[in-house]
């Protein structure tokens, strides 16, 4: 739409719909109109000049005269080239329906912006040149000017029209429109005034030229949008969001001084500050991106973090732009990309998230925006690029800085079989890069969630392949404010803040909601603790003092943290309850995430769920690959962790990949919460996932500190009227916690300075401390070798075996209870010493050179570490000191399960033990090192001892059998040591009995189909008929916790006595046998 000719119609007054403004409302918009144009009177970086009242005939959005008369004056262009620029934007802004408003306005905004192509007439060859029509850097040659009651025509075949308020010309060009209500009337009247001019019948076509839509009044202030915004994401200028903010020039304060008033109206000031000629311009050149069909304008807190950058970036001073949860940093990187690409001389601009899924996030983020990023998808792709200047735009993982240096991915650097030393992978990393490699241009780094992944190797690696010279901006909405034993904070990595911006002044500002916390209890109580005792004790017997310790101390974590089944059940319950109470749950439009201790809880709480109501409206989101090895499973016990996991995954996943399971259940959860209720997560989701609906947080998980800020911003995404507040329902107690979280993350005084809270002189003695930290090094080595003395040569594994492990062929008996105490001892040193030593070479792996050791020496120091460490696994797998913890558990959970039982929630205010066989025979064709266990002798004694340990382990479960096994094993050792068999076949009979304790053999009868049954039947003596009327028994007799009611056993005992009498057999025998397989 542009102008109507001068010989326009006039308005035919009786034909408006338009109500008359009342006298308190004119005088708002009198002033407004007033202090712009006097205050904007003699600015140096532009005027605005007052056109008028336009309401007794027809305008458009573009002026020709003013317009052509600027390209002319201004831009130095001809009368045709001028016609030409008119005529090519006029074609631009030409909408005839309100659909085509999006696609035309963003065709305007690319031409203001980024020009318009006109044949040069000066030039000739005629090749074409860019004419702007709007004067960028210099404001203060533009014409602004200020029209009151436009009148434009509206899209329909009557005379009907409307008058916004108030536009702002820019060279005849409509910038702003803006209406204005009087204190009286709320300002979403004036909000939803602008919705209805762009809907269809209305006057859309005036808009596509127009970057700001504003509304505003006397009590509540000034609010901005753009084209098509809905009321609800208008968004509240504010001067002081965030931190920097600079003093503005226009303040209540100055307004008072300068024109002596005693009240200042609170649209004043923000109106100033707002459309001041050059903060307009650069606000609409920088803060305005087209988002995949929805056009978005910065909030004040992502401008005043641009403008912070700007000092910053250009003196390319590392920082920080720590924004709360929520409040749009996504948005804010783009924007400051565009910018830096545009104002930097060869500027590349690289984001580098940690997650895979937040790599492809922001990657379709920047496409939508109109950029075009390439990601870079492996670590050569990624080295190709930055050695050519040719992509200006690069998303990339963390990780892929890695290369190939595999040891690197993990950043675990107390794990000595993964990691290598900073100064061999950064060897090993120079031998890939290309000979002439050197990171091209003027890079920009933009570390998404910069508080992870950020403290090890990779963070290393990537400052090495950037360069010096790159720029580091980390984006965040935790940043880690405390050190933690060797790490930095995120100020010590990256600087001082660029900008800051709390979760409390997100929630002031309306860009995120509150929170409301709902404390639970769920009391577990303990049955028959004796009992419980009792049975773990003989879980563990046959164990070494050692691994019973190791146990006890494990069993002590579980306990403080397990949740039983019948916990599990009472909490889901309350989840159930809220789905059919809660009316967001309820109704359809909110739904929840559940957050667990771990992946097995999870999918435990999903079978829960999915035998209820919830059934095909809940999913578990971990990522994981239900892919069970031998040596997670099949030990032919109680079903282990990794079983169970396994086994609801794929009754989950019902045949589809992970992947596609996963991104359905998603889409689902965001675009149609009332299909997907409720998200079972662990770790994943639970930051940079954006679900507006999620309204309900329940956490069953110990969380804290950033961990636990960011979990709880999942519900904190504003959703329309309906969703007021964001819900923490906690079944941990987690109130302190979360309090110290809320607080640090909303704390202003954090955000001022770098080091206020944390002393200075703190972070500068850990940056430094390397004269310490290699004392404790060379210490921790001293004492191992020292321990070592009395081994005898050539102090191989299997002369360490020999003097830290008991031999009982050595010793005589009544030797043997000393000699244990004394061995016991000498392995809990040795254990103790080497586990030091490796703790304090994780502290110095990242800076060995830095420490002073040269490579050679470096090198025999990581091979000394290995070395002991390899001896010290060794030897706990000969003494039997090693215990599978992931065995364990699984019998744990279940002595927990079967002795817990939860109250309803009340409101408040290493290797497995057949892991050496599974090496033999597991999937990746790996081959057992022999030299790590002390070649075949170190190999033959750890398998005879996993396979006695298991063998005892099971006795009480079938005695018949296991003594069977028993003194087949014992044949098997007698034949290898006097010769008769070799070691070959020593470890083929080893893994053939193995196997055959793992796939325990069927009996022929069909009817005895479980391990329970079978255990009867062959200590029975394989008296079929005598075994069924056995377990007929125990099926009908055994009541719930027979095991732990005395009555209740001692029925069964008579009830089993009953049927066995005159048959001979030992009745506690098969009791044992009963109590010991938890079918029963």
């Amino acid at each position: 739409m542009h102008q109507t000719r001068n010989d326009a119609a006039v308005i035919n007054r009786k034909n408006t719909t338009d109500m008359p403004i009342t006298s308190s409302e004119r005088r708002t918009q009198n002033r407004v109109v007033k202090l712009l144009c006097d205050v904007f009177s003699s600015d140096r970086k532009g005027r605005y000049e007052y056109l008028g009242y336009y309401k007794d005939e027809e305008h458009g959005n573009i002026m020709p005269n003013v317009l052509m008369k600027f390209l002319k004056d201004k831009q130095g262009c001809t009368d045709n080239e001028a016609e030409r620029v008119y005529t090519e934007l006029h074609k631009s802004a030409a909408c005839y329906q309100a659909n085509d408003l999006y696609k035309q306005n963003k065709e305007v905004y690319n031409a203001l912006r980024y020009g318009i192509k006109v044949k040069d007439e000066n030039d000739p060859l005629h090749k074409n040149k860019t004419i702007y029509p709007i004067d960028w850097e210099r404001p203060e040659r533009n014409v602004f000017a200020i029209a009151e009651e436009v009148t434009v025509k509206k899209n329909t075949e009557t005379e009907e029209h409307r008058r916004p308020d108030i536009v702002i010309y820019v060279n005849g060009i409509a910038i702003v429109v803006i209406e204005l209500k009087s204190e009286a009337v709320s300002v979403k009247e004036a909000m939803r005034q602008n919705w209805r001019n762009q809907q269809e019948g209305e006057i859309p076509g005036f808009f596509t030229t127009v970057q700001l839509c504003m509304a505003g009044n006397d009590t509540e202030g000034l609010y901005y949008g753009t084209i098509m915004t809905p009321e609800k994401y208008y968004v509240k200028w504010r001067e002081d969001a965030g931190n920097p903010c600079p003093t503005p020039k226009y303040s209540i304060h100055t307004l008072s001084d300068s024109f002596g008033n005693k009240v200042v109206p609170t649209l004043d000031a923000p109106m100033l500050q707002m459309l001041a000629p050059d903060t307009l311009l650069w606000f609409i050149r920088y803060c305005i991106v087209y988002d995949n069909g929805v056009k978005k304008v910065a909030r004040p807190n992502q401008y005043f973090a641009l403008q912070a950058a700007q000092e910053r970036v250009k003196n390319k001073e590392n920082g920080i732009v720590w924004h709360s949860q929520g409040s749009g940093k996504s948005l804010t990187m783009v924007m400051l990309a565009q910018w830096i690409k545009e104002t930097q001389t060869d500027a590349r601009v690289v984001i580098i998230t940690d997650r895979d899924e937040l790599d492809r996030q922001i990657t379709t983020g920047f496409a939508n925006t109109g950029e075009n990023p390439v990601r870079a998808t492996s670590g050569k792709m990624l080295i190709d690029m930055l050695n050519e200047n040719k992509v200006s735009l690069i998303c990339t993982l963390i990780h892929k800085f890695g290369l190939r240096t595999s040891d690197s991915g993990d950043d675990k650097d107390n794990d000595l079989k993964k990691n290598k030393p900073l100064y061999k992978m950064l060897q090993e990393l120079e031998q890939q890069l290309p000979k002439d490699f050197c990171a091209k241009g003027n890079i920009f780094c933009f570390i998404d969630e910069c508080h992870r992944t950020q403290g090890g190797s990779l963070n290393k690696f990537m400052k090495r392949i950037m360069g010096d010279k790159a720029m580091l901006i980390g984006f965040t909405g935790t940043p880690l404010l405390k050190r933690d034993k060797d790490k930095l904070t995120s100020i010590d990595n990256f600087g001082s803040y660029i900008h800051t911006y709390t979760f409390k002044e997100a929630v002031k500002d309306h860009v995120v909601l509150d929170l409301r916390y709902q404390p639970f209890e769920v009391e577990q109580k303990l049955g028959n603790k004796e009992k419980m005792e009792e049975m773990f004790e003989m879980k563990t017997q046959g164990l070494t003092p050692r691994a019973i310790d190791t146990l006890k101390r494990r069993w002590a974590s579980i306990q403080g943290i397990y949740s039983s089944i019948d916990r599990m059940r009472q909490i889901a319950v309350k989840i159930l309850c809220d789905m059919e109470m809660e009316a967001p749950l309820q109704q359809g439009y909110g739904n929840a995430m559940l957050i667990t201790q771990d992946i097995y809880s999870a999918y435990k709480y999903w079978k829960i769920f999915d035998e209820s109501e919830l059934k095909d409206k809940c999913a578990v989101i971990t990522s994981y690959e239900p892919n069970l090895s031998l040596a997670q499973g099949y030990t032919g016990e109680k079903r282990t962790e990794e079983e169970q996991k396994y086994e609801y995954a794929k009754e989950m996943l019902n045949g589809e990949t992970v992947t596609r399971f996963e991104e359905s259940a998603k889409d689902k959860f965001v675009k149609t919460p009332g299909v997907m209720k409720l998200l079972i997560v662990v770790d994943k989701l639970l930051t940079g996932f954006d679900a507006p609906s999620c309204t309900y947080l329940y956490i069953d998980r110990k969380l804290e500190d950033h961990n636990l800020f960011q979990a709880v911003c999942r519900v904190n995404r504003l959703d329309g009227d309906r969703k007021t507040f964001g819900r923490i329902i906690d079944f941990r107690n987690l109130f302190n916690l979360l309090e110290e979280a809320m607080n640090n993350y909303s704390n202003a005084d954090l955000t001022k300075g770098a080091f206020e809270v944390y002393d200075k002189a703190d972070v500068e003695g850990l940056l430094n401390a390397n004269d310490e930290t290699r004392k404790l090094l060379e210490k921790a080595l001293e004492k191992v070798e020292r321990l070592s003395e009395p081994v005898k040569q050539p102090k191989d594994t299997n002369a360490f075996c020999d003097y830290f492990c008991f031999d009982p062929a050595i010793t005589p008996s009544d030797k043997e209870s000393e000699a244990l105490l004394v061995s016991a001892r000498r392995r809990e040193d040795f254990y103790n010493a080497v586990v030091e030593l490796t703790r304090r070479y994780a502290d110095a792996s990242m800076q060995m050179i830095e420490l002073g050791y040269s490579t050679s020496e470096a090198d025999d120091i990581i091979g000394k570490v290995k070395a002991y460490d390899r001896i010290r696994h060794a030897i706990m797998q000969r003494s039997g000191d090693f215990v599978d913890l992931k065995r364990y558990d699984a019998e744990m959970r279940s002595l927990l399960d079967r002795f817990i039982d939860a109250e309803s929630p009340r409101k408040m205010e290493e290797l497995d033990e057949f892991s050496f066989l599974d090496i033999l025979d597991n999937d990746d064709n790996t081959t057992l090192n022999e030299e790590e266990l002390g070649g075949q002798r170190g190999v033959a004694e750890t398998l005879k001892a996993n396979t006695r340990r298991v063998i005892n382990r099971k006795m009480e479960t079938n005695p018949v059998e296991y003594e069977r096994l028993t003194d087949r094993l014992n044949r098997i050792i007698e034949d290898l040591k006097n010769k008769n068999i070799s070691y070959e076949e020593y470890l083929s009979r080893i893994k053939e009995m193995n196997e055959e304790i793992r796939n325990e053999k069927k009996a022929a009868d069909p009817r005895i189909n479980t391990p329970g049954k079978k255990a009867i039947f062959d200590n029975l003596d394989k008296n079929i008929d005598l075994a069924l009327k056995v377990i007929d028994v125990a099926r009908t007799k055994a009541q719930m916790n027979w095991r732990t009611n005395a009555m209740r056993k001692r029925l069964l005992y008579m009830a089993i006595e009953n049927v066995l009498k005159d048959t001979g057999y030992n009745i506690d025998t098969i009791m044992g046998v009963l109590e010991n397989n938890s079918e029963f």
